[in-house]
């Protein structure tokens, strides 16, 4: 007899019991859900009675039908009529003036017109992994700051913007010329690598994808610190981690900012992982003196507590172009030191198209000859407007 009373025949005749059950529920389930897909006047009167047995079951497959119509629908993008996309137009424009503290939190969406993917549209990383699709790597290193880029900055030198606090670390709003003291860039910079061994913190900006050897949890460059020989480590907060860096992060400035909005403009971002910042939506507020809610999205976005409101799409614009000679990252980067040009495989930026990237096989940034020409993309987006409540 074994422990707890019941011999080896016994438990497995329990077992096969266990299982017979759990094959009769499943059968159960699949005859549930083929008598909900047809019309309740084709039914017949023995597959009502099995509806009626079946309540859980038949509540249970509901709940998921409507939870799967309602991420098909969050995955749709859909536009306006002209006339309704002027009127939320001008009312966006306003909101924008008249702000006191305008805040702008950005995510993926402004950067497909850069070429680099986001995660939750039609062509999203995650939309096509859950589909079992294979998504291809982007040469980040091709991609320049768009139209939403550029406007953005813009707003801010003519102080319209007072920050910008951004999911994406792809570098294009550094590279967009908008100063780092005015932006929090909360999940990193692929083009800095720090030193946490030096204190305070000693970045280093580069010319080229700093992430090549990092992944989750493993953030170290294979580069040292030209002060101290520390070994350098990567910005990139990955899905599943917190960032603690206190640059180029910046959660110091990002909370002190919404702390000051009486305005948050939200650009292409689904919301689903800034909606879990509770500092960044002022919950602790009574509604009354939160700060107005604008979206701009080509998806529904949920943020919680707030406002749902589609529109907005931008075209290229040559007054505002992105001049890649101009590009702030060739003057703030680090060039490597000798013996670190096989560090690293990616491809390095360069101040034209034609030219070899400044620091490739440690060339100095000096080196590199300034040639014009800008480019400058649009974007489609949407606009969403409400009152936080």
């Amino acid at each position: 007899m074994a422990a707890g009373g019941l011999s080896r025949s016994e438990r497995k005749a329990a077992e096969r019991v266990r299982r017979l059950r759990e094959e009769q529920q499943r059968e159960r389930l699949r005859q549930v859900s083929r008598i909900l897909r047809k019309a309740a006047t084709e039914r017949s009167a023995e597959e009502g009675r099995l509806l009626a047995e079946s309540e859980d079951l038949v509540t249970e497959l509901q709940g998921r039908s409507r939870r799967r119509e309602g991420l098909k629908r969050r995955q749709e993008e859909v536009c306006d009529d002209p006339e309704e996309l002027q009127r939320k137009v001008r009312e966006l424009a306003s909101a924008v003036r008249n702000a006191k503290y305008l805040v702008v939190y950005t995510g993926a969406g402004i950067s497909t017109a850069a070429s680099i993917p986001d995660y939750r549209g039609p062509n999203g990383v995650w939309t096509l992994l859950q589909k079992g699709r294979s998504v291809s790597a982007a040469d980040l290193s091709e991609a320049e700051p768009t139209l939403t880029h550029m406007s953005i900055t813009r707003l801010h030198e003519q102080k319209l913007v007072q920050h910008v606090v951004s999911q994406n670390c792809d570098g294009l709003h550094l590279r967009s010329g908008l100063p780092r003291s005015a932006m929090s860039e909360l999940h990193g910079n692929m083009y800095i690598e720090v030193c946490t061994a030096c204190t305070p913190n000693r970045e280093y900006v580069r010319v080229f994808d700093v992430t090549e050897r990092t992944a989750l949890h493993r953030h170290q460059t294979g580069r040292t610190c030209h002060k101290c020989g520390g070994q350098l480590r990567d910005t990139i907060v990955h899905f599943g981690e917190r960032g603690t860096l206190g640059q180029p992060l910046n959660w110091e400035a990002a909370t002190e900012a919404a702390s000051k909005a009486d305005t948050i403009l939200c650009l292409g971002s689904s919301l689903k992982v800034l909606k879990k910042y509770p500092h960044l939506w002022c919950m602790t507020k009574p509604p009354s003196r939160r700060p107005k809610l604008y979206i701009v999205n080509l998806q529904l976005s949920r943020p919680g507590a707030g406002c749902d409101c589609q529109g907005l799409p931008g075209t290229p614009d040559p007054a505002f172009p992105f001049r890649r000679w101009q590009d702030p990252i060739f003057s703030l980067a680090t060039p490597l030191r000798a013996g670190e040009e096989g560090s690293h495989s990616r491809k390095s930026l360069c101040r034209s198209r034609e030219e070899p990237g400044p620091g490739d096989r440690g060339a100095p940034l000096s080196s590199a000859p300034i040639l014009g020409g800008w480019f400058g993309r649009g974007c489609t987006k949407r606009t969403k407007r409400k009152k936080v409540t």
